[in-house]
């Protein structure tokens, strides 16, 4: 599995995650679906930005990542 998640996206991914996270412990705020959904998201978000590979970028070739030049000899 090669990595396809650069620094920026896996970090606006990690604050998405957190923030769902917020908005799911207060209860009060969302509907119990929508929680739900909002949680399997950000458990989503967080195991991606753990990795670095996003399976929803495979299929369309993108990478948000930079690749490293590599030095000759």
């Amino acid at each position: 599995m090669r990595k396809n998640m650069g620094t920026a996206d896996r970090i606006v991914r990690t604050v998405i995650a957190v923030a769902l996270v917020a908005v799911v412990i207060d209860t009060g705020s969302i509907a119990e679906t929508w929680a739900g959904v909002a949680a399997v998201v950000a458990a989503a978000f967080l195991l991606t930005s753990a990795v670095g590979f996003c399976p929803a970028y495979w299929p369309f070739k993108i990478s948000s990542r930079r690749e490293s030049k590599q030095k000759a000899g």
